[in-house]
């Protein structure tokens, strides 16, 4: 069977949509990366510190250490971390700053046992989070050549399994470098919570109009959660100089909050398979999941038990959700339309990025290995699925305007007479029928009979007598069509409906009319129209549109009965 010519082109035009965006994309984004990275050679100048340490972990020794490839079993919370080792002579940063990225633990630097930058040790004190992220300590050159100690002490357990970087950058740089180095996720961060917060804005007012929108409040949530987590993982949001603890609190609670939107949005995909086992499993997984975060956020809120600590068991509920979100999602490809599946493709995306991320930070965290080097996955995902999404919006829109373009073009082909487009007996009839439920008394019915049409036809014929309706129609429409309703009946017949009875200005507008058929007369040769006329008015007495209308047909027949005596008309 062939495609029709009109579904063949629609289709046509949304792969050329599609590909232009996605090719402007791929133009933009490289061009755009470079403003921010072409400067990076130039400033990455630094001092790496990552070799010939001594660290002590607890009672372990160990010598001559690079950190790039040590590893360690994770150690408990309050165990005594220390790494020493000699400044270089010599090195070419004048207003130097030492970058250090702690997770989870007070830190003391000290230069020949002096310390320099104390860190932590009073939230820990309190029993409260001291939080993850880089810190930045002024390092003049007086220090080449001193000797340099760093002591760390986890505030919770299991913190980490390796150390990260260390190095000595020029101060102007230092959070240029950071930014620069993140830069992805810095843009698909800024880009979720930007989208999801004002999107989220305008749905929460949609709402008010219909619940359909509520699927696109819980995607503008679980974007504003997962932009706010990217920028904080990622360190980008330091540059606002917050805290770390702050930074890791809103680290962790968009984490844990960002489940629940999802979880808010699988309920239409779970009720539409209409399987009853899966809907008892999405309420158990549902109220798991919310008493769990609930627990949780209050445990960290009273300080009894840490985010940190609670993290693995929320990653476990995560890959539950997951597993179960992924295995709805593919249960709704084999029955879903075309238009659906785009948007369900989208967000097997997400759960597969979301999939990842999880497995680089688990492995990173609990075994110190990196093994997925690529940053910012689920960020990415989200972004090539908000696409998606648009993209679905605009074809089902695409669909939804010409279906409701192709319903108003039936509407009026239904309301509308064909030759001369102005409303027919069906839409006078209904419209009569409205106004004996208004209470409108303040109305005139006027009736026309367009005068010697048969002989037309039967002597010019109907193309003649077509353009005789017509014209009446024009007339009829300039002259009454500003004040009220106008209509063809049927054959020669029209009607008006106006929305006054004052006697002087239906007198007005009967003058009108006749200089109107005289000035039609003038523009169509040989033309020579006649229209009989009758009126009736809404009164005290009598305010039933059906006999006013009667009236006003009478009234008609009466003149055009004098005009046949006087003029000989047909």
């Amino acid at each position: 069977m062939k495609m029709p010519k009109k579904i063949t082109k629609k289709l046509i035009l949304q792969i050329i949509w599609v590909i232009y965006a996605l090719a402007s994309i791929m133009f933009w984004l490289p061009k755009v990366d470079n403003l921010f990275s072409q400067d990076y050679s130039a400033i990455i100048n630094h001092v790496s510190l990552n070799d010939a340490w001594d660290i002590t972990i607890g009672n372990d020794v160990y010598h001559d250490v690079s950190l790039d490839t040590f590893k360690f079993d994770a150690v408990s919370k309050g165990t005594k971390i220390t790494l020493n080792r000699t400044l270089p002579d010599d090195w070419n940063i004048s207003e130097g700053t030492l970058r250090l990225h702690i997770r989870q633990a007070a830190l003391t630097v000290l230069i020949d046992d002096k310390p320099i930058y104390q860190y932590g040790y009073d939230r820990m004190m309190e029993n409260k989070t001291v939080g993850s992220g880089y810190l930045f300590v002024n390092f003049p050159e007086e220090y080449q050549g001193a000797e340099i100690t760093i002591q760390l002490t986890p505030s919770e357990n299991k913190a980490f399994t390796s150390f990260d970087p260390i190095r000595i950058y020029e101060w102007q740089n230092a959070y240029r470098i950071l930014l620069t180095e993140n830069r992805l996720p810095m843009f698909l961060g800024c880009f979720l919570f930007i989208f999801g917060l004002m999107t989220c804005l305008i749905t929460i007012f949609a709402l008010t109009s219909s619940r359909k929108y509520i699927r696109v409040l819980c995607i503008s949530i679980f974007s504003i959660c997962t932009g706010l987590w990217t920028l904080c993982y990622y360190n980008v949001i330091s540059i606002f100089s917050m805290p770390l603890y702050s930074i890791s609190l809103l680290e962790y609670l968009s984490l844990y909050l960002a489940p629940l939107p999802l979880l808010v949005y699988l309920w239409y995909d779970v009720a539409r398979l209409g399987k009853k086992c899966f809907k008892v499993c999405y309420r158990i997984l549902s109220t798991i999941h919310v008493a769990a975060t609930i627990i949780m956020i209050g445990l960290h809120a009273t300080d009894t038990v840490h985010f940190p600590t609670t993290l693995k068991y929320m990653q476990m509920l995560l890959v539950c959700s997951l597993s179960y979100f992924i295995f709805i999602e593919i249960m709704n490809l084999k029955s879903s339309r075309t238009s659906d599946r785009l948007f369900l493709v989208g967000m097997l995306l997400v759960a597969a990025c979301i999939s990842y991320d999880l497995i680089s930070y688990s492995f990173n965290r609990y075994l110190g290995r990196t093994i997925l080097t690529i940053r910012g996955v689920t960020s990415l995902g989200l972004v090539i699925f908000i696409f998606l999404l648009i993209s679905s919006f605009y074809f089902e829109m695409t669909q939804k305007i010409m279906q409701e373009a192709e319903r108003n073009f039936l509407i009026k082909s239904a309301y509308t007479d064909e030759l001369t487009q102005i409303h027919n007996r069906r839409y006078c009839m209904e419209y009569m029928n409205k106004m004996k439920d208004s209470e409108n008394l303040d109305y005139t019915v006027i009736c026309f009979d367009l005068n010697n049409l048969k002989t037309v036809n039967d002597t010019y014929g109907h193309a003649m007598g077509d353009i005789l309706i017509k014209s009446a129609a024009e007339v009829i429409s300039k002259t009454f069509e500003p004040y009220g309703l106008v209509a063809r009946m049927g054959g020669d017949e029209f009607i008006a409906i106006i929305e006054t009875s004052d006697q002087k200005e239906i007198n007005r507008l009967q003058e009108l009319f006749r200089t109107n058929i005289e000035q039609k007369n003038k523009e169509v040769t040989d033309l020579n129209m006649s229209i009989a006329y009758g009126y009736a008015s809404c009164n005290p007495k009598e305010y039933n549109v059906e006999k006013i209308y009667q009236i006003a047909d009478n009234h008609m027949y009466e003149t055009k009965k004098q005009m046949k005596q006087n003029n000989n008309i047909t």
